[in-house]
């Protein structure tokens, strides 16, 4: 298995970008960018922990946004395994400094809003699923969708939009919240920079604990430069790795990202 920096390294002269953005074997379903792809396609995701399941509508024909991406099924995974699995020591170490009840979640680039619905119902939390406006229709159905299992496992899910760069989306939303969560948000080299600056206001500052964790799938070799760009603020540090995609040399990586002045918990892989 290739490790985080190799994977930052590697050559990408053999990969296909849509091929590894849809693989056609992900796991859940999610398709790839053909010709006649369907208006939409409801699936159901089941979480085991829970015994309960999410629905989550998809629609290929209106792009990448409307779609399941590797990485969110990466960071679902993981928070059904959360109470044994790589996410549990930063759930603990958070759920432990929060001076509030049920945990405050924000998920940036949300798509169709698999991560965020899954964080409250497995956890019971407060979360706010965002995006850019054209998706906040199709976030706030699959949000509807799961009412009663969101009611039942006494999670709530508020959606908003957020363009990233933009300090009165940032205003907007606000900056309380104990968690960012996000996955295959690094992809567009153009956006490097708004993201920082979205992560950068929501995170630093005196008194602010928040964490950032990132799910990325590697496709270009490219996407090494938002990493060297955010270890200027941030520590990075690699928290899972999935086995390789079919094809690939590369899984999915989740990092956990820290304003500089925090100290990490113990037990966490320091390579990245």
């Amino acid at each position: 298995m290739a490790t985080p920096q190799q994977q930052e390294d590697d050559s990408e002269d053999d990969m296909d970008p849509i091929k590894i953005l849809l693989p056609d074997d992900n796991l859940n379903g999610a398709p790839n960018l053909h010709q006649g792809t369907p208006e939409q396609e409801v699936q159901q995701h089941y979480i085991r922990s829970i015994k309960s399941t999410v629905v989550i509508r998809q629609l290929p024909s209106q792009g990448l946004s409307f779609q399941l991406w590797p990485a969110a099924t990466t960071l679902f995974t993981l928070l059904d395994n959360r109470s044994t699995g790589p996410l549990s020591p930063i759930l603990d170490t958070i759920s432990g400094g929060s001076t509030h009840g049920a945990l405050r979640i924000l998920e940036l680039g949300s798509g169709t809003g698999i991560v965020g619905i899954a964080a409250a119902v497995t956890l019971g939390a407060e979360v706010t699923v965002t995006d850019l406006p054209h998706v906040i229709p199709n976030l706030q159905f699959n949000v509807d969708a799961n009412a009663d299992v969101l009611a039942s496992r006494g999670g709530t899910v508020n959606v908003a939009a957020l363009r990233w760069g933009e300090d009165a989306d940032v205003e907007g939303v606000g900056r309380e919240f104990d968690l960012v969560l996000a996955s295959d948000v690094v992809y567009y080299d153009h956006l490097y920079e708004p993201l920082l600056k979205t992560l950068r206001s929501l995170m630093l500052g005196e008194g602010r604990k928040m964490v950032f964790v990132m799910a990325h799938l590697r496709r270009w070799k490219k996407d090494s430069a938002f990493f060297k760009r955010a270890r200027k603020f941030f520590n990075v540090e690699v928290v899972h790795v999935d086995s390789p995609c079919e094809g690939s040399r590369i899984g999915v990586a989740v990092y956990r990202f820290a304003a500089k002045a925090q100290r990490l918990p113990a037990g966490l892989n320091r390579n990245s």
